[in-house]
Formats: structure tokens, C-alpha cells, sequence
């Protein structure tokens, strides 16, 4: 039986296929998602036409097909025009045929058009990696069984059903609806897991939803993503140029809000709601309690949590009925919804200029530490020292 012009030991096989995976994995988290479809750092074009061919080999994806599917999931996130959410379309759907999904929105027209500008668009691109994709496929299975014989069969397998699994599967599915949110984005984006090793730093998906266009995925001290490791080791060997990442917030205690303030909590409205949340989450498991013992209204904890995480109107027409009778039973719960719509609206009045938003936003701190809530100031008092570091 042919062995292939490499004779490994099981082990050495199974570091080959982590090792050729993984390579695949970059490729499609530096290239295709993060300088392709949000151009938040641009690529050496020998590290571009490496990454190209290795996803032709690999995984047969159209470049201007992935990064038009992706860029629709953003601006559609959550609806019915969204291509993969679990939201809409249900965990197992998108977890089990996230490929199948994935294939079906690439050959719509519409969203190439709309979705697809600004991809290469050279002779290779037209003439091999578009027009040929399942060429690259096949080349990969030969190439595999030249160097390591019909294990290289059983590698190749492998590699073909990675990407659909991991990428279309874990990342589109478990990525909006298991793990943490560091931030409040009008979506349902959760980080797996705090380490991004396995799926290149993909792992941390809402941190991505939080901040498009960062190449860096990693937002917490405690974060790690690999991906934007193998970014800085390209830069540093010239290969990768970073255009944007997740601005930082730097805190100066102020006396009342100013245009800086007024920036960082636009800019980090989606860690605002988080830390809002957070930060009156005590007093709310107080609220609930008192308002048991005085036998006023039953108050799901659960119920509480989803309000202080969503807007309003995504709750459930049940969930926005039972709210409706805890406000009119709690002055806390009252004031602390009306803040934090009175909050989103801040960056929500594009018809405002600056210098009113401003004083919108100076007024709600005011209120917000006059309101008799303690938690509430103290978080006022924290956003009023907002402000973004130097670049």
C-alpha cells in the first residue's frame, strides 16, 4: 500500500492535520474576515497571495463571496435578512448546515452586488480562484496523498470539513448564543471562551461585534487572541499594516461632561450598556427582594436580567407586559429603565449637534446622581471621566 513520500508515526499525522488546519484557520481570520471583509489592516500582497491560494487549496471559498456573506450578516444581524443567525433560523440549523447556508447566500446575486465591493479582482481571481474553486480542492487531495499516501486521503477529509464545522458552524451558531458578553450590541454576539487558539481568536465574537473593524479581537487584559499575534509578527517582518483596533478608554476625573466624554461613550455605547447593567445589578436583587416582602408584585430574576440587557422593544410582547407592571410597582425599576433609554438615546439623535449632545448627556449625569440610587451615581460619576487615549 502506498505511505507517500513521508512515513509518520500516528502522532506525526495528527500534528500534520493540526498544523494544516490551523494554517487554514489564520488564513481565514486574518485575510478573509478581518482585511478583507472589515479592512481593518492591510497585507503585504506576498502575504496576500499566500493566504488566496491556501483558501483555494483548502477550502475552495470565494473571496468576494465570503466577505459579501459577512459583511450582510453585520448590517442584517438578528433579522430575517441576516444569512446565519441562530436567532432566526434555530442553533442546530446553523451549527449542522451553516455550510449549506453559507452556500446558498453566496450565489445571491443581490448581496454580491451590494455587499461585495472593493475584493480583488485580478487575473488569478477571475481566471483560478473564482472560476476553478473545486480545482483547488482536488489539487489538495493529490498533493496530500503524494506526501503521506492514503492517511493523506483521510488529512484531506479533515481539512475539507474544518472550516464548514468551526467557521460556519461553531462561529456563526455558539457565537450568538452560548458564552459572555463584555458588551451590549443590538445583537445576540457572545464570546466562547476567553483564549482564541482554536478558531484563530474567533472565539471572541462579541468583542468582534462590539468593534467591526479592529483587527485586534482581544478586549480584556485576561483575553488572548492568536490571531492578532500572528498579526503583529507579520508587521514587524513588514507583511501587515494595522489601520484600526478597539480604541481604549482612559479615565479623568471631570467635573461635568465635555466633547471628549461625549466621544469615548459613543464610541464604547456598547461597554457603556454593559457596565451599566452590571453596575445596578445589586441594587435590582434588592429591589426584587424588598418588593417580595412587602408582597407588591412577583419579579422574575430572569426577566430583570433580559431587560437590563436588551432595549425594550426586543423583549417579548409577555416580557414587555410583566415589565410594564413591575414599573408601575417599583420607583427604582421605573427610574432605572427610563436612565438607560434616556442613555441610548444619547447616541441615538443624529439629528443633535455636538454641543447639544453634550449637555444631554451632562443633564442625564445630573439626574443620574441626583436620583437617590447609589449605584446609579456612582456610575454616572465614572462615565463623566470618560475619555479615549491617544491614538
Amino acid at each position: 500500500m502506498y505511505s507517500g513520500l513521508f512515513d509518520l508515526p500516528w502522532w506525526g499525522y495528527v500534528l500534520v492535520t493540526l498544523g494544516l488546519t490551523h494554517i487554514t484557520i489564520a488564513a481565514v481570520t486574518i485575510y478573509l474576515h478581518r482585511h478583507a471583509a472589515h479592512r481593518a489592516l492591510d497585507l503585504h500582497p506576498l502575504a496576500s497571495h499566500f493566504f488566496r491560494c491556501w483558501l483555494w487549496l483548502t477550502t475552495g471559498m470565494v473571496t468576494k463571496e465570503w466577505a459579501a456573506v459577512h459583511r450582510k450578516h453585520h448590517a442584517r444581524c438578528e433579522t430575517a435578512e441576516d444569512p446565519h443567525s441562530p436567532v432566526v433560523l434555530g442553533i442546530a440549523k446553523v451549527m449542522w448546515q451553516g455550510a449549506d447556508i453559507y452556500k446558498i447566500e453566496a450565489t445571491n446575486a443581490e448581496t454580491l452586488e451590494i455587499f461585495g465591493q472593493g475584493t480583488p479582482d485580478d487575473w488569478m481571481e477571475r481566471n483560478v480562484y473564482t472560476a476553478h474553486s473545486v480545482s483547488g480542492i482536488v489539487l489538495m487531495m493529490l498533493i496530500n496523498f503524494a506526501l503521506f499516501g492514503f492517511i493523506g486521503v483521510t488529512i484531506w477529509a479533515v481539512q475539507m470539513m474544518w472550516i464548514p464545522f468551526f467557521a460556519a458552524g461553531i462561529i456563526n451558531g455558539v457565537g450568538h448564543y452560548w458564552g459572555y458578553r463584555s458588551f451590549q450590541p443590538d445583537d445576540a454576539s457572545r464570546n466562547i471562551v476567553p483564549w482564541g487558539i482554536i478558531i484563530g481568536g474567533e472565539e471572541l465574537h462579541n468583542n468582534h461585534h462590539a468593534y467591526p473593524s479592529s483587527a485586534r479581537l482581544s478586549n480584556k487584559w485576561w483575553e488572548f487572541d492568536i490571531g492578532w499575534m500572528y498579526i503583529r509578527i507579520m508587521e514587524i517582518l513588514g507583511l501587515a499594516y494595522v489601520k484600526r483596533v478597539a480604541p481604549a478608554i482612559v479615565l479623568a476625573p471631570k467635573s461635568q461632561c465635555d466633547l471628549d466624554t461625549l466621544h469615548a461613550v459613543i464610541t464604547h455605547r456598547y461597554e457603556v450598556l454593559a457596565k451599566y447593567a452590571r453596575s445596578l445589578k445589586r441594587t435590582c436583587a434588592e429591589e426584587i427582594e424588598r418588593l417580595r416582602a412587602a408582597h407588591a408584585v412577583r419579579v422574575d430574576r430572569r426577566l430583570v436580567k433580559r431587560w437590563l440587557h436588551r432595549e425594550e422593544q426586543k423583549l417579548s410582547a409577555l416580557d414587555r407586559e410583566r415589565l410594564l407592571e413591575v414599573l408601575k410597582s417599583s420607583r427604582v425599576f421605573d427610574t432605572i429603565n427610563s436612565m438607560r433609554q434616556e442613555l441610548t438615546a444619547v447616541w441615538g439623535r443624529s439629528s443633535a449637534n455636538k454641543e447639544q449632545l453634550v449637555r444631554q448627556l451632562e443633564d442625564w449625569c445630573r439626574r443620574a446622581e441626583t436620583s437617590g440610587i447609589d449605584a446609579l451615581r456612582d456610575f454616572s460619576m465614572r462615565l463623566r471621566s470618560y475619555q479615549l487615549a491617544p491614538a
